[in-house]
């Protein structure tokens, strides 16, 4: 059994490999120590997330540019293009399920059965649906609704727990519910349930501010203004006659990770998430300095600003004093 130095060291060498943008070996230091079978501390589980989510993240935005390319050469009627661009993307996609599958292997073999707390169970089972919803989203016939199934099954799981153990302004609850609406709206398509969970949890936790910690309120306040945000882009795309326009592709256009975070020194370190389209970016870092909800993704469209897709993933994490990256 390893010795706690050598947990230790699992732990420094993932946080090298992050400042050193090496994710595949952060996540390998991580994927140690989550064997070990031992409950894992809030600053371990954040690398494990943040590794994992960037190793993906780069293979889901390949995926969509792909997949973005292919449809326009079958437009163009360029067949060869278009088997070599499958070709292509199915490869793409064979990474895609190897991630997938080997986080969800973690989690239900090692790391589930290692946590007690409310919270790492809250956070465990939401990184589930996560990633159950990142293979439903280029799985196909009784693939994709296997995976749709699980990730719903997982995100039900993780909210009944969170409405149990965690109170409704807490980030990871408010992540979660992010997430799940995310999942209505992408993979369900239903943009009513969506902006059901979401204005739920936003107004739950509206109701709660004056209970906010100083350490968690801009994680919270951040990630409240993202379900704000994705609930103007979702009302826009129900009109009146109930009829919804789901688009095919959705391409990332910016994102903002925790590099550029860390660079502003906006917000505590380990908050990662994604914003498609480079006005939202600016919008939601404004909000953030100044620490208010009054703006929304309105604003940003008055300036003349393309249609943003959906906002997700939020992924909140807190260090403590004295870490290695501590700004």
């Amino acid at each position: 059994m390893a010795s706690q130095r050598e947990r230790e060291n699992f732990v420094y060498i993932a946080k090298l490999a992050e400042q050193a943008e090496r994710y595949d070996e952060m996540v390998e230091s991580m994927k140690k120590v989550a064997k070990l079978d031992v409950e894992l501390t809030v600053e371990e589980r954040n690398l494990l997330s943040v590794g994992y989510k960037n190793v993906i993240g780069a293979r889901r935005a390949s995926w969509r540019i792909l997949s973005s390319i292919e449809q326009k050469e079958e437009a163009k009627g360029n067949e060869n293009h278009v088997k070599g661009i499958k070709e292509y993307r199915q490869k793409v996609e064979s990474e895609l399920s190897k991630i997938c599958n080997d986080v969800m292997a973690l989690i239900d073999e090692h790391l589930i059965p290692s946590s007690s707390a409310g919270e790492s169970s809250v956070f465990y089972y939401k990184m589930k649906g996560d990633y159950y919803r990142y293979l439903a989203e280029f799985k196909t016939g009784n693939d994709r609704k296997e995976a749709a199934e699980q990730s719903l099954k997982a995100y039900q799981m993780a909210s009944s727990t969170a409405e149990a153990d965690l109170s409704p302004t807490h980030p990871i609850r408010l992540g979660l519910a992010l997430n799940y609406s995310v999942f209505y709206y992408e993979i369900m398509n239903s943009p009513e349930r969506a902006c059901h969970l979401a204005k739920q949890a936003f107004d739950e936790a509206i109701s709660e501010l004056d209970t906010l910690s100083e350490e968690s309120y801009k994680d919270s306040t951040l990630i409240m203004q993202l379900l704000r945000d994705n609930l103007t882009l979702w009302t826009s795309d129900i009109p009146e006659d109930g009829e919804t326009h789901m688009p095919h592709i959705y391409k990332p256009q910016a994102d903002i990770d925790i590099a550029f975070i860390r660079k502003l020194h906006v917000l505590k370190r380990n908050i990662e998430y994604e914003i498609h389209d480079i006005s939202q970016m600016f919008l939601v870092v404004f909000c953030v300095l100044q620490q208010s909800l009054l703006h929304s993704a309105e604003d940003a469209a008055k300036e003349g600003a393309g249609k943003a897709n959906a906002v997700e993933d939020a992924e909140v994490g807190f260090y403590s004093k004295g870490n290695l990256f501590e700004f």
